[in-house]
Protein backbone atom coordinates (compact mmCIF):
# COMPACT_ATOMS: atom_id res chain seq x y z
CA UNK A 1 0.00 0.00 0.00
CA UNK A 2 1.25 3.52 -0.81
CA UNK A 3 0.93 6.31 1.77
CA UNK A 4 -0.84 9.10 -0.15
CA UNK A 5 -1.54 11.39 2.81
CA UNK A 6 1.06 13.94 1.71
CA UNK A 7 -0.82 14.36 -1.58
CA UNK A 8 -4.10 15.22 0.08
CA UNK A 9 -4.84 18.94 0.04
CA UNK A 10 -6.36 21.15 2.73
CA UNK A 11 -9.77 19.92 3.88
CA UNK A 12 -12.48 22.59 3.66
CA UNK A 13 -15.65 22.40 5.76
CA UNK A 14 -18.95 24.01 4.70
CA UNK A 15 -19.69 27.14 6.72
CA UNK A 16 -22.61 28.77 4.92
CA UNK A 17 -24.87 28.50 1.90
CA UNK A 18 -26.55 31.21 -0.16
CA UNK A 19 -29.96 30.98 -1.84
CA UNK A 20 -30.95 33.69 -4.30
CA UNK A 21 -34.69 34.38 -4.62
CA UNK A 22 -36.08 36.15 -7.67
CA UNK A 23 -39.52 37.67 -8.05
CA UNK A 24 -41.62 36.07 -10.77
CA UNK A 25 -41.35 38.03 -14.00
CA UNK A 26 -38.87 40.55 -12.57
CA UNK A 27 -35.20 39.52 -12.73
CA UNK A 28 -34.07 42.77 -11.13
CA UNK A 29 -36.13 42.15 -7.98
CA UNK A 30 -34.34 39.57 -5.84
CA UNK A 31 -32.82 39.01 -2.43
CA UNK A 32 -30.26 36.64 -0.93
CA UNK A 33 -30.85 34.36 2.01
CA UNK A 34 -27.95 32.92 3.99
CA UNK A 35 -27.91 29.56 5.77
CA UNK A 36 -25.39 28.60 8.46
CA UNK A 37 -24.14 25.01 8.46
CA UNK A 38 -24.18 22.63 11.43
CA UNK A 39 -21.39 20.12 12.17
CA UNK A 40 -22.95 17.57 9.84
CA UNK A 41 -23.06 20.08 6.96
CA UNK A 42 -26.80 20.65 7.13
CA UNK A 43 -28.20 24.16 6.44
CA UNK A 44 -29.70 25.86 9.52
CA UNK A 45 -30.62 29.36 10.75
CA UNK A 46 -31.91 30.85 7.49
CA UNK A 47 -31.64 34.65 7.45
CA UNK A 48 -31.27 37.50 4.93
CA UNK A 49 -27.67 38.10 3.90
CA UNK A 50 -26.40 40.91 6.14
CA UNK A 51 -23.85 43.62 5.36
CA UNK A 52 -20.96 41.92 7.17
CA UNK A 53 -21.57 38.63 5.34
CA UNK A 54 -21.83 40.47 2.02
CA UNK A 55 -18.49 42.19 2.67
CA UNK A 56 -16.85 38.86 3.51
CA UNK A 57 -18.23 37.39 0.30
CA UNK A 58 -16.96 40.34 -1.76
CA UNK A 59 -13.51 40.01 -0.19
CA UNK A 60 -13.37 36.28 -0.94
CA UNK A 61 -14.43 36.83 -4.55
CA UNK A 62 -11.91 39.64 -5.01
CA UNK A 63 -9.09 37.48 -3.62
CA UNK A 64 -10.04 34.67 -5.98
CA UNK A 65 -10.03 37.07 -8.92
CA UNK A 66 -6.64 38.51 -7.92
CA UNK A 67 -5.17 35.05 -7.63
CA UNK A 68 -6.30 34.11 -11.13
CA UNK A 69 -4.45 37.01 -12.72
CA UNK A 70 -0.97 36.03 -13.86
CA UNK A 71 1.83 38.00 -12.18
CA UNK A 72 3.89 40.01 -14.70
CA UNK A 73 1.65 39.11 -17.64
CA UNK A 74 1.88 41.82 -20.34
CA UNK A 75 -1.38 43.59 -21.15
CA UNK A 76 -0.49 43.57 -24.83
CA UNK A 77 2.60 43.14 -27.03
CA UNK A 78 5.64 43.12 -24.75
CA UNK A 79 7.51 46.43 -24.67
CA UNK A 80 10.83 46.45 -26.50
CA UNK A 81 12.68 47.75 -23.43
CA UNK A 82 12.01 44.58 -21.39
CA UNK A 83 15.05 42.30 -21.40
CA UNK A 84 14.07 39.43 -19.10
CA UNK A 85 11.05 38.22 -17.12
CA UNK A 86 10.78 35.55 -14.44
CA UNK A 87 6.97 35.39 -13.95
CA UNK A 88 7.03 33.06 -10.93
CA UNK A 89 5.32 34.33 -7.72
CA UNK A 90 8.73 35.54 -6.46
CA UNK A 91 10.00 36.46 -9.90
CA UNK A 92 11.67 39.58 -11.25
CA UNK A 93 11.99 41.77 -14.32
CA UNK A 94 14.98 43.33 -16.05
CA UNK A 95 14.33 46.35 -18.27
CA UNK A 96 16.09 49.48 -19.47
CA UNK A 97 15.16 53.11 -20.01
CA UNK A 98 16.80 55.58 -22.36
CA UNK A 99 18.45 58.84 -21.33
CA UNK A 100 15.84 61.46 -20.53
CA UNK A 101 14.93 64.24 -18.11
CA UNK A 102 13.22 63.53 -14.79
CA UNK A 103 11.89 65.49 -11.84
CA UNK A 104 14.29 64.74 -8.98
CA UNK A 105 13.90 65.38 -5.25
CA UNK A 106 16.69 65.94 -2.72
CA UNK A 107 16.68 66.34 1.05
CA UNK A 108 17.27 69.90 2.19
CA UNK A 109 20.65 69.36 3.85
CA UNK A 110 22.25 68.37 0.53
CA UNK A 111 21.73 71.91 -0.72
CA UNK A 112 20.58 70.65 -4.12
CA UNK A 113 17.40 72.23 -5.51
CA UNK A 114 14.60 69.92 -6.59
CA UNK A 115 13.93 70.11 -10.31
CA UNK A 116 14.06 68.56 -13.74
CA UNK A 117 17.45 67.10 -14.61
CA UNK A 118 19.06 65.02 -17.32
CA UNK A 119 19.75 61.39 -16.42
CA UNK A 120 21.60 58.65 -18.34
CA UNK A 121 20.18 55.41 -19.70
CA UNK A 122 19.41 53.00 -16.88
CA UNK A 123 19.13 49.26 -16.37
CA UNK A 124 16.53 48.16 -13.80
CA UNK A 125 16.24 44.80 -12.04
CA UNK A 126 13.40 44.38 -9.55
CA UNK A 127 11.23 41.86 -7.76
CA UNK A 128 8.26 42.71 -5.53
CA UNK A 129 10.45 43.93 -2.66
CA UNK A 130 13.86 44.97 -4.01
CA UNK A 131 15.28 47.16 -6.76
CA UNK A 132 18.75 47.18 -8.31
CA UNK A 133 19.69 49.91 -10.76
CA UNK A 134 22.71 50.54 -13.01
CA UNK A 135 23.70 53.12 -15.62
CA UNK A 136 24.35 52.48 -19.30
CA UNK A 137 26.69 54.45 -21.57
CA UNK A 138 24.35 54.51 -24.60
CA UNK A 139 20.67 54.32 -25.50
CA UNK A 140 21.19 51.13 -27.50
CA UNK A 141 19.30 48.08 -26.29
CA UNK A 142 21.64 46.17 -23.96
CA UNK A 143 22.91 42.70 -24.80
CA UNK A 144 24.29 40.00 -22.52
CA UNK A 145 27.81 41.46 -22.78
CA UNK A 146 26.88 45.13 -22.25
CA UNK A 147 29.01 46.69 -19.52
CA UNK A 148 27.21 48.24 -16.56
CA UNK A 149 28.07 51.46 -14.76
CA UNK A 150 27.18 52.64 -11.28
CA UNK A 151 23.85 54.50 -11.24
CA UNK A 152 24.90 58.12 -10.50
CA UNK A 153 22.43 58.67 -7.67
CA UNK A 154 22.36 58.91 -3.92
CA UNK A 155 20.71 56.05 -1.96
CA UNK A 156 22.28 53.35 -4.18
CA UNK A 157 24.79 50.82 -2.84
CA UNK A 158 27.94 49.82 -4.74
CA UNK A 159 26.25 46.50 -5.65
CA UNK A 160 23.39 48.41 -7.31
CA UNK A 161 20.69 47.72 -4.70
CA UNK A 162 18.59 50.75 -3.80
CA UNK A 163 17.77 51.93 -0.29
CA UNK A 164 14.11 52.92 -0.51
CA UNK A 165 14.05 54.43 3.00
CA UNK A 166 10.51 55.09 4.18
CA UNK A 167 8.92 54.51 0.77
CA UNK A 168 5.99 52.09 1.13
CA UNK A 169 6.61 49.65 -1.72
CA UNK A 170 3.38 47.80 -2.50
CA UNK A 171 3.47 45.65 -5.63
CA UNK A 172 0.29 43.62 -6.18
CA UNK A 173 0.52 39.84 -6.58
CA UNK A 174 -1.50 40.27 -9.78
CA UNK A 175 0.48 43.22 -11.18
CA UNK A 176 0.85 43.20 -14.94
CA UNK A 177 4.27 43.68 -16.48
CA UNK A 178 3.52 47.30 -17.36
CA UNK A 179 2.08 48.07 -13.92
CA UNK A 180 5.15 46.51 -12.27
CA UNK A 181 7.81 48.47 -14.18
CA UNK A 182 5.85 51.74 -13.99
CA UNK A 183 5.39 51.36 -10.25
CA UNK A 184 9.10 50.81 -9.60
CA UNK A 185 10.14 53.79 -11.72
CA UNK A 186 7.60 55.94 -9.86
CA UNK A 187 8.77 54.71 -6.45
CA UNK A 188 12.39 55.48 -7.33
CA UNK A 189 11.96 58.94 -8.80
CA UNK A 190 9.29 60.12 -6.34
CA UNK A 191 11.51 59.36 -3.34
CA UNK A 192 14.00 61.86 -1.91
CA UNK A 193 17.70 61.34 -2.60
CA UNK A 194 19.45 61.83 0.72
CA UNK A 195 22.95 60.35 1.14
CA UNK A 196 25.72 58.16 -0.24
CA UNK A 197 25.51 54.53 0.87
CA UNK A 198 28.46 53.18 2.90
CA UNK A 199 30.71 55.96 1.52
CA UNK A 200 30.15 54.67 -2.03
CA UNK A 201 30.63 57.51 -4.50
CA UNK A 202 28.88 56.44 -7.73
CA UNK A 203 30.51 59.04 -10.00
CA UNK A 204 33.89 60.39 -10.99
CA UNK A 205 34.08 63.58 -8.93
CA UNK A 206 31.69 65.05 -6.40
CA UNK A 207 28.12 63.68 -6.52
CA UNK A 208 26.62 66.73 -4.78
CA UNK A 209 28.32 69.12 -7.21
CA UNK A 210 27.14 67.05 -10.16
CA UNK A 211 23.47 67.30 -9.23
CA UNK A 212 23.74 70.95 -8.22
CA UNK A 213 24.92 71.58 -11.77
CA UNK A 214 22.18 69.49 -13.39
CA UNK A 215 19.05 69.97 -11.28
CA UNK A 216 16.74 72.65 -12.63
CA UNK A 217 18.93 73.30 -15.68
CA UNK A 218 19.05 72.20 -19.31
CA UNK A 219 22.56 70.75 -18.95
CA UNK A 220 23.08 67.37 -20.66
CA UNK A 221 24.17 64.53 -18.44
CA UNK A 222 28.00 64.20 -18.65
CA UNK A 223 28.54 60.50 -19.41
CA UNK A 224 32.23 60.81 -18.67
CA UNK A 225 31.48 60.94 -14.92
CA UNK A 226 29.99 57.42 -14.94
CA UNK A 227 32.04 54.82 -13.09
CA UNK A 228 32.30 51.34 -14.60
CA UNK A 229 31.37 48.32 -12.49
CA UNK A 230 32.82 44.82 -12.92
CA UNK A 231 29.40 43.56 -14.06
CA UNK A 232 27.68 42.88 -17.36
CA UNK A 233 24.00 42.22 -18.06
CA UNK A 234 24.73 38.47 -18.16
CA UNK A 235 26.51 38.46 -14.82
CA UNK A 236 23.56 39.84 -12.88
CA UNK A 237 21.21 37.22 -14.32
CA UNK A 238 23.17 34.35 -12.77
Amino acid sequence: MNDIRENIGTLYHPKAALVIYEAAGNKSDCYVECFDMDKQGHPINAHPLNIKEAQQLAKALNTATEGNKAFLKPTGIMANNVLYIDPSPNGFVMWYTKATRKQLFFVENLGIPNGMAAIPSLLWVADKQKLHIYALKTDRKPTATTALYHAPFFNVYAEGNVCMGTVDVNIRNSASLEEFTTAWERYFFNSYFSHLMQHHNPVQGNCVSLWKKLSGTNEAFPKEVLRKTNRTVKSILR
